[in-house]
């Protein structure tokens, strides 16, 4: 149960902190006093709009804070799902609005996602504003009513699931589907881009190899030519005419030298040194005799080389790629393209096999949701026709009718509640009744669902509109018994339904003496407080004598 509210900053609410005890709790105040306000902020704090123009003038946020005792352990689960901190038992949960509008939102000093504060505000309180007569023209709603009444949760949580799994699998094929009519209109394309990559047999690093090798062989006479005079420089002419190698040159020059040694020391050193030349000349004319053998000066490789060259500098040119290894990866792709359209058809195959069973057991769990629906449907109509005429509607007759609708999270059926005060021909219920009847109607169906649905906390927000006297007593009476199960809040503006309530709150708004700032407060009312409450509720401004008894005899029949 909602057990203290606190709220600072919220439009004409500047500070406020109260209790509440459990049982039926009324609430009433002048037209305009802010019961509306106390509302809006408990209905913010429950994750509804934030809007900067509830920030109080001159403030930096508006704070609004409910506490909850005696929260049983359905919640768990899903606060430890959202990493919130658990109290058994005990449940506090914070809005913070700033003056720009945004919010932030708290559950048991967690910051939590608002949708996070919605659902867990879901299972907490039920809030009947004014104008909520009007779900019952709302099909989902009345299909709710019939489901709580008759116990449907588990087959409307399997037909849920199985309605996402149905959904999920259909977008799934429908990806495949659209995937495989890709390839297949790409197929002969891709098959085409393939086969001329596949046949250029490419590898990495070719293309600088070839580059190498062409400019060897479009310059081989060149080089050829250069080679052959390096060796020839290996060689020199004596006046005679005879041909005398470096080496030899060299050779000699060691041996005079070492023969020089005998005399100048120095001289040894310089035969080693050309030694060490002589030996390092002989590797050098090797590798160059070696260079120029394999140096080809042929125009058919030549040829072939820049064709090869031209094919993959083609093939770049053509598929935008930088090199052969985008070449190849795109080769590679296209090979797992083609062959992803048979493994995708396989993969099509068994998804829509497994869509077909899981259809079926959707359509079986809409049939068990249709008969259980249909089974209590006399029951439950029943029971709201009896609520409705003890409430000085003795003719009226209550009837639900189910009828086809296409397939959804929540079935094939879709409900319509019928209705006639005159217990003839009845038709929808938001095309014949009045406000008073619409509100009868509504506290039996809520009635109901309190009993149904285990909400700790309900709070009606004038559902006797459109109602008085003996009526008016009747629905409090209803709204009473309703609080002995459970906690209730009603604001209300019929001493009838003031009369009912364990405790009695008041809503007042006063003019600030400082700021001159109209201020909305609410206080408890002690037993004499409210005699003088009820009796203003029957006589208006001016009490009367009469009023006050007439005010007391009400109370003492709480």
């Amino acid at each position: 149960m909602l057990s203290r509210l606190q709220v600072k900053n919220y439009v004409l609410i500047d500070s406020l902190e109260i209790d509440f005890p459990e049982g039926l709790i009324i609430i009433t105040g002048q037209t305009g006093a802010g019961k509306s306000i106390l509302l809006g902020a408990l209905s913010l704090v429950m994750g509804g709009k934030a809007d900067a123009a509830m920030v109080s003038e001159g403030a930096d946020n508006c704070v609004v804070e409910a506490e909850f005792d005696g929260v049983d352990n359905e919640l768990k689960g899903l606060l430890e799902e959202n990493d919130v901190e658990w109290e058994d038992g005990h449940l506090i949960i914070r809005r913070v609005v700033n003056r720009s509008g945004r919010s932030r939102a708290f559950v048991n000093d967690s910051p939590v996602p608002v949708t996070v504060l919605q659902d867990v505000a879901s299972r907490l309180v039920d809030i009947h504003s004014q104008h909520q007569t009007l779900l019952l023209s709302d099909k989902q709603f009345q299909l709710s009513v019939l489901d709580h009444y008759a116990g449907n949760a588990e087959l409307l949580e399997e037909c849920a699931r199985l309605w996402r799994e149905s959904l999920a699998m259909k977008s799934e094929l429908s990806k495949l589907e659209a995937r495989i009519a890709r390839i297949a209109s790409d197929r002969d394309y891709n098959e085409a881009q393939f086969r001329q990559l596949d046949a250029a047999s490419l590898r990495e690093g070719e293309l600088a190899e070839l580059e190498e090798e062409q400019k060897q062989l479009a310059n081989a006479e060149e080089i050829k030519s250069g080679l052959c005079a390096v060796e020839e420089y290996f060689t020199a002419s004596s006046s005679s005419g005879e041909a005398l190698s470096v080496d030899s040159a060299l050779k000699e020059s060691g041996k005079m030298l070492s023969k020089v040694a005998r005399y100048i020391p120095n001289a040894s050193e310089l035969a080693s040194r050309i030694d060490s030349c002589r030996c390092e000349l002989d590797d050098i004319l090797a590798e160059v005799s070696d260079m120029n053998s394999r140096i080809e000066m042929s125009e058919s490789r030549l040829e072939a080389v820049e064709d090869r060259m031209s094919l993959i500098y083609g093939l770049m040119k053509k598929h935008s790629c930088t090199d052969e290894a985008e070449l190849i990866a795109l080769r590679d792709r296209l090979s797992n393209e083609l062959y992803d359209s048979t493994r995708l058809e396989d993969e099509a195959a068994d998804l829509r096999a497994q869509l077909e069973k899981t259809l079926a057991a959707l359509k079986q769990q809409a049939e068990k949701l249709h008969s259980s629906r249909l089974k209590a449907s006399a029951s439950f109509a029943e029971s709201i026709t009896n609520s409705i005429r003890s409430l000085e509607l003795s003719y009226a007759v209550f009837e639900v009718a189910l009828q086809d609708a296409p397939m959804s999270a929540t079935g094939t059926d879709s409900v319509q509640f019928l209705f006639s005060a005159s217990g003839r021909n009845p038709v929808d219920v938001s095309k014949c009744a009045s406000g008073g009847e619409m509100s009868r109607i509504m506290l039996s169906l809520k009635d109901m669902m309190a009993r149904f649905t285990a909400m700790p906390t309900m709070i009606f927000d004038e559902i006797d509109t459109g109602v008085s006297g003996s009526v008016a007593d009747k629905m409090g009476s209803m709204i009473c018994g309703m609080g002995e199960n459970m906690q209730v809040f009603a604001i209300t503006h019929l001493p009838q339904v003031a009369a009912k309530g364990k405790a009695h709150y008041v809503v007042t708004k006063e003019i600030d003496p400082v700021t001159s700032r109209a201020v909305s407060t609410i206080s408890r009312l002690s037993d004499d407080e409210r005699v003088m409450e009820v009796a203003r509720m029957l006589s208006g401004t001016v009490l009367t004598d009469a009023a006050i008894e007439n005010a007391k005899s009400l109370l003492s029949y709480r």
